[in-house]
């Protein structure tokens, strides 16, 4: 299916994928194709080694160690204030760690790059509150979100390629808003913002998917179809989701970690960490 926009003047790409990214440590530049070459030669695509950030004394990540697997979906759990928050401001680089080492594949050293060129690295992160642009359509918002030159003078002349409208079409229809695709984003429910950002991330083709509390004041319906979204997306990405909501978290996870004040508590199946007493006693308060 082809998808047509109502805007006259579309974008394109400016610069081709890097082939050569990820064959060192040096950070990958703008406007490179999402995670191309990205060597996990090892299976593992995000490895956090004794991870400890500090504000004012306080220790909000205390030799974290976390490794996800390439094609994994990871829940991460805990209490308010076990530094899930914080986690994900390390990976993304909003947060600088005071200590240890973060590695995106096996060569990308994410605390030498910027957030920028973390996420044209192939890393994407959706935060708890849906950011939309309100006034634009569904359409527009995922054209928006496609990486592309954004200046100006390339926005004016430029036409989105047939291969860009069909990955939009295909977005389109993973999150289940093809009817939708010429409405504006501001009278979507909140529901459909959630999975309107989730398409945002899923037209940059990331490798990594960052979602924080993503079924936060779904329905019912909208919850159980998220689960189903996020268990098709494993394997062609790997998802990282910090999630309070237990019964989400054993629909879709095959692996759980708990946070607890800035340190790995507990990992293994959601059976597992349930069990686990100190995972009882710090948080599930049974």
């Amino acid at each position: 299916m082809r998808v047509t926009a109502t805007a006259e003047f579309m974008l394109e790409p400016i610069l081709e994928p890097n082939k050569d990214a990820g064959s060192s440590r040096d950070a990958i530049g703008l406007g490179q194709a999402s995670g191309t070459g990205l060597d996990t030669r090892h299976g593992t695509i995000l490895t956090l080694e004794d991870i400890s950030v500090s504000f004012d004394g306080f220790k909000a990540l205390n030799n974290l160690n976390l490794y996800i697997g390439v094609g994994e979906l990871r829940c991460i759990i805990g209490p308010n204030g076990a530094g899930k928050t914080t986690l994900m401001d390390v990976i993304t680089g909003k947060t600088r760690p005071s200590h240890g080492k973060a590695w995106f594949g096996e060569t990308l050293d994410l605390s030498a790059m910027s957030e920028v060129q973390i996420a044209q690295a192939g890393i994407g992160r959706k935060f708890q509150k849906p950011t939309v642009f309100e006034a634009l359509s569904v359409f527009e918002n995922l054209e928006l979100a496609q990486k592309t030159d954004k200046s100006v003078w390339a926005s004016l002349r430029a036409r989105l390629s047939g291969e860009q409208q069909d990955a939009i079409a295909e977005v389109l229809e993973t999150i289940r808003l093809t009817t939708a695709v010429n409405r504006p984003a501001g009278l979507l429910s909140h529901g459909q913002k959630q999975f309107l950002e989730i398409g945002m991330l899923l037209v940059q083709d990331p490798q990594l998917l960052l979602l924080d509390e993503p079924v936060a004041g779904m329905t019912d319906a909208e919850t159980e179809f998220t689960a189903e979204l996020f268990k098709s997306l494993a394997g062609k990405h790997s998802l990282m989701v910090v999630e309070h909501d237990m019964g989400f978290v054993g629909a879709i996870a095959d692996h759980v970690t708990v946070l607890h004040q800035g340190s790995v508590l507990a990992e293994g199946s959601l059976e597992q960490v349930q069990e686990n007493e100190r995972v009882i006693e710090v948080y599930l308060g049974r």
